[in-house]
């Protein structure tokens, strides 16, 4: 199945997945079973018969350590898994937001998270780090990678945004610039990379795909809202330890 890789997760099974795969949110029009049918042809293509775990998604910092997956109706309200078991594939979706991927493959250890801005300025990326860390990883042994997702040219904001941006770190700044409708937009990619460096990732690798301009390989919640349209699509982000 066609899906997005990174460099930086060489040997470590995983993939960005987006339309080729359908839509993979629970939650969408087309019903959970078909995207249950969607996320388990994507998980084979990494790593076969393998469970898969998941999270219900919350826009919240909150990383969970896992060991194995649960029925959906039991899946941990969260925004990051990690695990160092071998075997489990560790899976989000997202439609605009960041999906992030992190491997300590000396450790064993790995992580995914769903980073919306919401949970990226709240830390989410952090908080995955910290739990790989109790489990055996060293910051400076993990590779992340950061899929398919809105980009700055696509991510008009408001000027409330950019001030609650500022106001938490004036260096901040870097990541807003003027659109062309006067309203000022943000890096989110960027800015999930910055959080990355600064709690010591040294390898970091930011796909540069755009969920908003990128349709025909993409769902986009932001897309989908500028058109009326009743639902929109979710893409699937795995990682597994083999």
């Amino acid at each position: 199945m066609t899906h997005a890789t990174a460099a930086a997760l060489d040997a470590i099974p995983h993939g960005f997945f987006g339309r080729a795969a359908g839509d993979c949110g629970l939650g969408s029009g087309q019903g959970p079973a078909e995207a249950a049918a969607n996320r388990r042809r994507a998980a084979d293509s990494i790593l076969p018969d393998a469970p898969l775990a998941t999270l219900y998604q919350i826009h919240s910092p909150t990383a969970v350590i896992v060991t194995e997956a649960v029925p959906d109706d039991q899946r941990p309200r969260a925004d990051a898994l990690v695990t160092a078991t071998p075997g489990l594939i560790l899976g989000i979706v997202t439609a605009d937001c960041a999906p992030v991927l992190l491997a300590d493959r000396e450790a064993g250890v790995i992580a995914a998270a769903h980073a919306g801005w919401r949970g990226a300025v709240a830390g989410v990326t952090d908080q995955a780090i910290a739990a790989m860390l109790t489990l055996g990883a060293r910051v400076e042994r993990i590779a992340a990678a950061i899929g398919p997702s809105i980009a700055r040219a696509s991510y008009e904001v408001d000027h409330a945004f950019a001030e609650n941006l500022l106001a938490e770190d004036d260096a901040n700044e870097r990541f807003l610039s003027d659109g062309p409708r006067g309203q000022p937009h943000f890096d989110l990619e960027a800015y999930v990379a910055a959080r990355l460096a600064a709690a010591g990732v040294r390898r970091i690798e930011a796909l540069g795909l755009d969920t908003y301009a990128l349709e025909r390989d993409y769902f986009s919640y932001r897309r989908a809202t500028h058109r009326a349209e009743p639902t929109y699509g979710r893409q699937l982000s795995l990682i597994a330890l083999p």
